[in-house]
């Protein structure tokens, strides 16, 4: 075989697969590898317009490609990363590199890229996002690590990446574990930005009492304006769904408990590592672990009814409610971007929101046309100490928190749990108090434990004898 596929992708699964097709329709020369025969077979038949090909055999895979090679992994996070790498280190070049385009936890990712640097291979880690559909057809993907290996793929990914405005939803992340580390923020938000929607449809559905016929309707009207969200659309798209099996709505026949793959726990870890708080990504996350207890929250609701008050007037509630959704979304996105501020210091990620908010602007999951604003935000003050410092993201959240307020006190006088909701408003109220409580805090550690404390008044550090003050 001549040596002449300019990349090579092992794992030929829906996100691999459709990675290549994207490539291969942008005229790059690609080839794959998998161990599964179904795989190659479907690679073939999609691909026959390109008279696109896999490997079943490792060595013919590696022994295709183009020096240096440029290998990329889609499969599944975790050991059989490492599994793979193992395979392929041995039939490797000093100067060949490989990509990890999979959900890797980030600290895996610095581990790996230390090791194959000490034996001379390019390693460097990319985060993906926008689901088999965007593989296809244009994903955003944020790529970190190994800078000279990311330039020599840079005309692929650029190529094949979603574009807004002409400009690729692609950018070198940062040094390290960037790439993945900010992918897991965005895991995170998107964590957020959907439970936010499931409360929404909790209010609509038992606040106001809709059918699945006007939650669409209402869904497809903010889905016009700013709301416009990739997340919205498909949210809107599942109360018209059909279910086979019945002739209902689907919606109405899934059970109520939510699975996820880690990759929000993971930032809620780093949060609370890095002591950066980002409570309503953390209660999205917990959302999906409270959903699980199924049988004792039925046996629960019957135990401890509430006599719900009535939402009489259903028009005002409803411009209410968008702006409260508005509002918590600005909040998810917030959150995830200070996170990452505070990781880029912690960890030297050197990253720069305008263009991470750039990136994300199309092709993600958390695309949305209030990261236009976001980027605009950075890209006038690209230092912005937190996006509620920019002016413009201040006059929206002071014309939407009036009925932001007003949502959540009907929520909680109907009962319905809006954990997203409500941390969101206690986040904003906690980041808008100059004063806060937490002075007493400090005089409870310094009574029982001595811990001292500062005083406003003068410099230094302080520790009272608060026995002899009785």
């Amino acid at each position: 075989m001549i040596d002449n596929y300019t990349l090579g992708m092992i794992g030929l699964g829906t996100m691999g697969r459709n990675l290549l097709l994207n490539m291969a329709d942008h005229g790059f020369r690609v080839t794959g590898y998998d161990k599964d025969p179904k795989m190659l077979k479907k690679l073939a038949e999609d691909g026959a317009e390109h008279n696109l090909k896999g490997f079943e055999d490792l060595n013919d895979f590696i022994k295709s490609l183009e020096l240096p090679r440029r290998i990329m992994l889609l499969v599944p996070a975790g050991a059989i990363v490492d599994s793979v790498i193992s395979e392929l280190v041995p039939l490797l070049d000093k100067g060949d590199m490989i990509i990890d385009s999979g959900n890797s936890h980030f600290t895996d990712t610095s581990r790996r890229a230390k090791e194959l640097s000490d034996q001379g291979i390019h390693f460097f880690g990319m985060g993906i996002s926008g689901g088999e559909e965007g593989a296809r057809f244009g994903p955003s993907m944020m790529p970190g690590g190994d800078k000279e290996a990311y330039l020599s793929v840079k005309p692929i990914l650029e190529a094949v990446s979603a574009k807004v405005n002409g400009d690729p939803c692609v950018a070198y992340i940062g040094p390290g574990a960037s790439g993945h580390f900010v992918k897991m923020v965005h895991n995170g938000i998107e964590y957020a930005m959907m439970q936010i929607l499931a409360e929404t449809y909790d209010l609509l559905k038992n606040g106001l009492k809709y059918n699945n016929e006007q939650i669409y309707n209402l869904f497809d009207k903010w889905n016009n304006g700013r709301l416009k969200s990739f997340l919205l659309e498909v949210t809107k798209d599942i109360f018209k769904v059909k279910d086979e099996k019945t002739g209902g709505l689907l919606i109405d026949f899934i059970k109520d408990e939510a699975k996820s793959k880690g990759t929000g726990k993971w930032t809620t870890q780093v949060s609370v590592d890095l002591q950066l708080p980002i409570p309503t990504i953390n209660e999205s996350v917990s959302a999906r672990d409270l959903s699980k207890f199924k049988s004792l929250r039925v046996n629960l609701a019957a135990a401890l009814p509430h006599q719900a008050i009535a939402i009489e007037d259903a028009a005002a509630f409803e411009v209410k409610l968008e702006q409260a959704l508005y509002f918590a979304m600005i909040t998810a996105y917030a959150q995830g971007l200070h996170l990452l501020e505070q990781a880029s210091v912690e960890f030297k990620y050197e990253l720069n929101l305008k263009e991470i908010s750039q990136i994300w602007r199309g092709g993600c999951i958390i695309r949305a046309e209030l990261l236009e604003d976001i980027f605009q935000a950075y890209t006038k003050q690209p230092k912005l100490p937190h996006l509620f410092s920019d002016p413009g993201i201040q006059t929206q959240l002071k014309d939407i928190i009036g009925g932001t307020r007003q949502v959540i006190v009907s929520a909680i006088q109907s009962g319905i749990a809006i954990p997203c909701y409500a941390s969101a408003l206690t986040y904003y109220d906690s980041l808008r108090t100059a004063n806060s409580p937490l002075n007493l805090t400090q005089a409870q550690r310094d009574f029982f434990g001595a811990h001292t404390f500062e005083r406003i008044d003068e410099e230094g550090i302080f520790h009272a004898n608060w026995n002899t003050n009785n």
